[in-house]
């Protein structure tokens, strides 16, 4: 791969690419693109770790996709300061960053309310044996789409299909960003859910995963698969680093975590370089504040140490034979410090017994939906009388909800849509009144 068509500025869906401007290069477009999306803006009310949270200062997945992007701001620069001379005479270090800033606020926005756990509800409905003759006549990879539903792959949709211009190259955003967005550049076939393993691309957006890659030259490795865009593992990368030390941040402010261990966490990767306002606070300061100058030099270090192994490692990535990712190829105490901040998470925030109940509370509120929806949309799809419930139902969706002579696919496609894009609150409200619980 080479990086002039890696970082490809002509937009998906425009035949027309010519953008005039000094002051905002096609690649901050696509930055604010995103920011001004309805999708980007229903984050807000979407989980992060802890569901339905009355904790003004716990993240939500907006705040957490704001911070990755200002991260991977900071990396892409950074790699573009450092690899300026390989670089394209008219790409600037801020154009890098501004194309993996751009992927990095959009990296969870197809993610369903309830986060990981929505992702997961979503599959068991689908491939619970008591629903089975929902996906009656549809293909085998149809089918998988579903029973892996994932929320990469409804990302990539929301890009390309739902926002602003719909069916019509939605945002129309940037080969560049687009590449850089798609973390795993293949399809359900090519993963085993058993494994953890994860795709990037459902069955209905095969064709643009194909024009993607072939428009910023991705190494192809299969049918439908391809190597992964260098700029995905800065995403990736950034990504890793907030969730890490941000769990943690949260943890504390929920008192899930004590203070001395994060602090304790931290100080071993920063070591003496500890910045001196930090030595001005008290244990009467709040932990959050106190927090806040360790984490902000962490990053500081774990930007560098990224930074400098993606330009180590520039000739594999433009190869594809990047195995595994930047966080493992970074300086050992980054990586063991990371991997550290995962291990307390998993153990004392993600058991959290209120965040465990309202989990399992997404699984009903999701399948209740799913059923209600394809329900109606069986009906329709019939070609029969549709019932006054389910009109009304269908009345929720508006004008895009399915047509009697369309195939069950594409009719399902526009249910996951819609149910995928609720905020945690609007499906457990909505799912209640469907279920005839409240008013």
């Amino acid at each position: 791969m080479d990086w002039k068509t890696l970082l490809n500025a002509k937009r998906f869906g425009v035949l027309d690419a010519s953008e005039l401007s000094e002051s905002r290069t096609p690649f901050h477009k696509d930055h604010d693109r995103v920011i001004f999306s309805s999708s980007f803006r229903r984050l807000e009310r979407k989980t992060q770790v802890h569901p339905l949270s009355d904790n003004d200062h716990i993240h939500s997945r907006l705040t957490h996709s704001l911070e990755v992007s200002c991260v991977g701001r900071s990396l892409g620069a950074q790699v573009g300061e450092m690899l300026e001379e390989n670089l394209p005479a008219h790409i600037t270090p801020a154009d890098l960053g501004a194309i993996v800033q751009a992927a990095c606020l959009a990296h969870d926005i197809g993610n369903p309310p309830f986060g990981h756990t929505g992702e997961d509800a979503i599959r068991h409905w689908f491939r619970d044996g008591k629903n089975a003759a929902f996906l009656s006549g549809l293909s085998d990879s149809q089918i998988k789409d579903f029973q892996t539903f994932e929320g990469n792959a409804q990302g990539l949709r929301i890009l390309t299909q739902l926002e602003y211009h719909r069916f019509d190259g939605g945002m129309r955003l940037t080969y560049a960003t687009l590449g850089s967005f798609l973390k795993y550049p293949w399809h359900s076939g090519y993963q085993d859910p058993l494994k953890g393993e994860k795709f990037g691309v459902y069955q209905s957006e095969l064709s643009f995963l194909n024009e993607i890659a072939q428009e910023v030259g991705l190494i192809k490795l299969d049918e439908d698969r391809y190597c992964r865009h260098p700029l995905v593992y800065l995403m990736e990368a950034a990504d890793d680093i907030c969730y890490a030390i941000i769990d943690l941040e949260d943890g504390v402010e929920m008192n899930l975590l004590q203070y001395a261990e994060v602090e304790s966490l931290l100080l071993g990767l920063i070591g003496d370089d500890v910045p001196a306002s930090y030595f001005k606070t008290t244990a009467e300061d709040p932990a959050r504040r106190r927090l806040a100058i360790l984490r902000g030099k962490a990053i500081e270090i774990m930007v560098n140490s990224v930074a400098q192994a993606f330009v180590e490692q520039e000739q594999v990535l433009l190869q594809g034979k990047l195995s595994g990712d930047l966080i493992s190829l970074a300086d050992p105490k980054v990586s063991e410090c990371i991997y550290q901040a995962k291990s307390l998470a998993r153990e004392k925030i993600f058991k959290d017994p209120k965040k465990a109940l309202i989990e399992i509370g997404a699984y009903t509120t999701l399948g209740s939906l799913l059923e209600s929806f394809l329900t109606a949309i069986d009906e329709v799809l019939e070609g029969g009388q549709i019932s006054y419930k389910s009109q009304r139902i269908l009345d929720l969706i508006g004008r895009h909800a399915p047509q009697v002579g369309w195939d069950k696919y594409r009719a399902y496609l526009r249910v996951v849509d819609y149910i995928a894009g609720m905020t945690d609150a609007y499906a457990v409200e909505l799912a209640q009144a469907i279920r005839g619980l409240r008013h």
